[in-house]
């Protein structure tokens, strides 16, 4: 297939607002409470000190986080290419530095999309996720002893499994400290779901990622703008740091160096492994992620397993009987704290019915027979949380949430049999075009339509077109305008990103990027084994093994663990605990030694003649199995035709 970019498309920049959308805007305006500025208030309210710009770099000097790029975010007024909604959230996520949230608890927010909280205990602190990067969380730390005092870190708590919450832990504790010699407190299944869930589909979703947070679009008003629950992703150094103790129930507690803490369990909610908790003595709630001041993610764009949002409106319903009229102050692990308990207790009720409501009205409409896409056109949140600034969706929206819940029930398949199994891409916009009358008729009318505002239409008929030829200058060019115009119409920030980061790459094609780093050693340490020969199962390129079968005994000389790893009928399964009488070759290792191969600290044929590793049989089966083996690529096309087609 061609190269579809060419150096005119390539001159192509963002355009103006359309008149359409400045319309749209405007009646956003006059619909949405924007004389509120609590919000406002809330966000800087005990603000002590800060980073200039939030500027956090590597010890290379790389630039981890910065805010200096949103300086364009300092107007009041919205710009006509960004609605007035996502603007105002935007520059609420630009207050950075540390807060005082009560006496004794702080928060460093603004330098990392998400939170760190730090509680004052007996002899020193306590820390509440340690943000997504080793920079980021050193800086948090430095930012706070500067203003509150050098103090010991007594505990680490992670509230869940998602990396911008635990990943910065070795900027909290000393390198040089053993992790035993501080407590880390993390809710029940932690490592199994903060190690597995982004890794069998990992390459997939880090490419789909692009999409939601934008990293690639620059900043500005026709640009990027925000992430919804904070501003970007930080670019950091990363690592795992195993728990020392898990919370197994609600209801559990801990004393942690004089700090009582209460905690309540909230597992698949916006994330597999997930906890909330009050402290009496502060009078202070935090309920992680689940209560922010957005709408919530049920099906990030990157992908993921559904979120319960039946489980999630219960779980804070729970939370209020627990602990309704006790607190003075809640904050959460990303945006600013509320205050005073009815406040606290309204939000609440608001967040548990937001997620309730879009659950059983979606059920209610699927009920009636009603697609996921008619439900999406269909539901209508009511007046009261309308209007409720944190029930607006930045980062979810009802929109794509119904279908994540119409997903979770039903799947992919609407029962129409049309859409059983209908043509891929390419194919079904080549019949799409030739039904339409060729491309330049359908051009003709794409163009009507979009003058007239058309916008998600224009971007579907188009879109055939491109699949059908991605080489014609001209749909390249109109369906970038489209979806740059459905960019700026977008309160979410998501949407406003994937439509962005589509547009920008039909004009200049994929980004250049660095070949994917391999997985980090302390990441793959946490790993089960049975985790790591599932990632090399996936990796199987089924078509290649044909008629081949391949026994390995694998023995594991510090886990006391042992394998049979066996390629048949084009599929990698493994038994745990067993050895093959006629395997083709065994292998004696340390576990530690496989988790160094992974990493490309070294290769088997190296550990094999360092002595590291044990053979016997013939070893030369390991190299045929790795050599059917595929290497994902870090990009791949997504709003154009595949240039290589995957066997």
């Amino acid at each position: 297939m061609s190269q579809p970019a060419t150096i005119e498309a390539r001159k192509e920049s963002p355009k103006e607002a359309s008149a359409s959308i400045i319309a749209q805007h405007a009646a956003t305006l006059k619909a949405l409470p924007f004389s509120d500025t609590r919000d406002f208030d809330d966000a800087a309210r005990g603000f002590l000190g800060t980073i200039e710009n939030a500027k956090i770099t590597s010890p290379q000097g790389r630039v981890v986080w910065s805010l200096e790029p949103y300086g364009f975010l300092s107007t009041d007024e919205a710009p006509p290419t960004v609605d007035p909604s996502l603007w105002r959230q935007s520059r609420l996520n630009m207050h950075h530095g540390l807060f005082e949230v009560v006496p004794g608890v702080y928060q460093v927010r603004g330098l990392d999309i998400a939170n760190m909280t730090l509680i004052e205990s007996y002899s020193g602190v306590i820390v509440v996720d340690t943000l997504t990067s080793i920079e980021g969380a050193r800086a948090a730390m430095e930012l706070y002893f500067q203003h509150r005092g050098k103090r010991p870190v007594a505990a680490v708590i992670f509230t869940h499994t998602h990396t911008d919450h635990w990943g910065g832990a070795r900027g909290v504790l000393d390198d040089a400290t053993p992790t035993g010699g501080v407590p880390i407190i993390a809710p029940n299944l932690f490592m199994e779901h903060a190690v597995s869930e982004n890794i069998i589909a990992g390459p997939a979703m880090l490419r789909r990622a692009q999409y939601q947070f934008g990293p690639f679009l620059a900043k500005g008003v026709r640009g990027q703008v925000d992430c919804g629950l904070g501003k970007t992703m930080a670019a950091g150094a990363v690592a795992l740091v195993r728990p020392t103790d898990l919370i197994m129930a609600t209801g559990d507690r801990r004393t942690i160096d004089g700090v009582e803490f209460e905690f309540q369990m909230a597992p698949n909610s916006e994330a597999p492994a997930e906890m909330h908790f009050f402290i009496p003595r502060y009078k202070l709630l935090n309920l992680a992620e689940n209560c922010t001041h957005n709408f919530h993610n049920l099906l990030p764009f990157r992908g993921a397993d559904v979120r319960d949002a039946l489980a999630w409106s219960k779980y804070l319903g729970e939370a209020l009987q627990m602990w309704g009229g006790k607190a003075d102050a809640m904050c959460g692990q990303h945006h600013w704290p509320v205050w005073g308990q009815e406040r606290i207790d309204a939000m609440i009720r608001q967040q548990r019915d937001l997620y309730k409501f879009a659950h059983d009205q979606t059920i209610r409409l699927m009920n009636h027979g009603l697609t996921a896409a008619e439900i999406a056109e269909t539901i209508r949140l009511p007046a009261s949380l309308e209007g409720a600034w944190h029930g607006r969706g930045y980062y979810g929206h009802v929109r794509h949430n119904v279908k994540a819940i119409y997903q979770k029930y039903l799947g992919w398949y609407d029962a129409n049999p049309v859409n059983l199994d209908p043509l891929p891409p390419v194919e079904s916009g080549k019949k799409y075009v030739e039904y339409m009358g060729g491309a330049d008729a359908v051009l003709t009318r794409a163009r009507e339509d979009f003058a007239k505002g058309e916008f998600r239409f224009v971007a579907q008929a188009v879109s055939h077109l491109v699949f059908a030829n991605p080489d014609n200058q001209a749909a390249r060019a109109l369906l970038a305008d489209t979806f740059e115009q459905l960019g700026y119409a977008s309160e979410s920030s998501t949407w406003r990103n994937a439509y962005l980061f589509g547009a920008q790459e039909l004009r200049q094609g994929m980004p250049k990027t660095p070949p994917r780093a391999a997985m980090p050693r302390e990441t793959l340490a946490a790993l089960r084994t049975e985790q790591l020969w599932d990632v090399l199962g996936v990796r199987l390129n089924g078509p290649k093994a044909e008629g081949k079968r391949i026994v390995l005994n694998w023995n594991f000389t510090d886990t006391k663990e042992s394998f049979i790893l066996n390629l048949e009928n084009c599929a990698l399964t493994c038994v745990a605990g067993a050895e093959a009488a006629d395997a083709d070759a065994s292998f004696t290792l340390p576990r530690s030694v496989l988790d160094e191969v992974i990493a490309k600290l070294t290769t088997f044929p190296e550990a094999v003649g360092s002595g590291k590793i044990q053979v016997s049989g013939n070893s030369v089966r390991l190299g045929e199995l790795m050599m059917l083996m595929d290497e994902f690529p870090r990009m791949f096309e997504i709003v154009e035709p595949k240039r290589t087609m995957v066997s």
